[in-house]
């Protein structure tokens, strides 16, 4: 019984994304960028037309469901876009990226979208590699378009996915 104990690990239901669920999503947001989104500016977006996301809540805590990621997305005539992505670090490298990616994917299919884009940070390996084995591919790259809380900026790559 202790074993199981030790080698327990958290599970994930990926569910569409609420109102309810903004003021968790800025908090996991503010862990993950350098600039933090607000609960409000997760609302206003969720509320527009066109733009939907998805949260990763954990199914076999105790007493809660604690949030380990999200994905905001937003689609307009034929393309559609990840907003923000972002997983908790302590489950990090779980597949929680990849079940969310997914997720946004379908969802964009669904929608009717043909081409789906994302930015990312150019040093940020794991998502580059994560969005590379989903079939992104590079298209552009704005230099110094991040910047960092110590004042550095670093580049984005625009990445674009054909989904039809």
């Amino acid at each position: 019984m202790f074993d199981d104990y030790l080698t327990w690990k958290p599970f994930f239901d990926i569910a569409p994304m609420l109102l309810d669920d903004c003021r968790a999503v800025s908090d996991l947001h503010g862990q993950r960028f350098a600039r933090q989104w607000g609960d409000g500016e997760i609302a206003s977006l969720l509320m527009q037309p066109g733009v939907f996301g998805f949260c990763a809540f954990q199914t076999n805590a105790f007493f809660s469901r604690p949030l380990g990621g999200f994905a905001l997305s937003r689609e307009a005539a034929g393309e559609a876009e990840i907003l923000t992505i972002g997983v908790a670090e302590k489950v990090g490298r779980s597949g929680l990226g990849w079940r969310l990616m997914q997720a946004a994917l379908r969802e964009a299919t669904v929608r009717g979208v043909e081409t789906m884009f994302l930015e990312v940070e150019e040093n940020n390996v794991a998502a580059v590699g994560l969005y590379r084995r989903l079939g992104f591919e590079q298209v552009a790259r704005r230099p110094a378009y991040y910047a960092a809380a110590d004042g550095t900026r670093s580049a984005a790559l625009v990445m674009r996915r054909d989904l039809r």
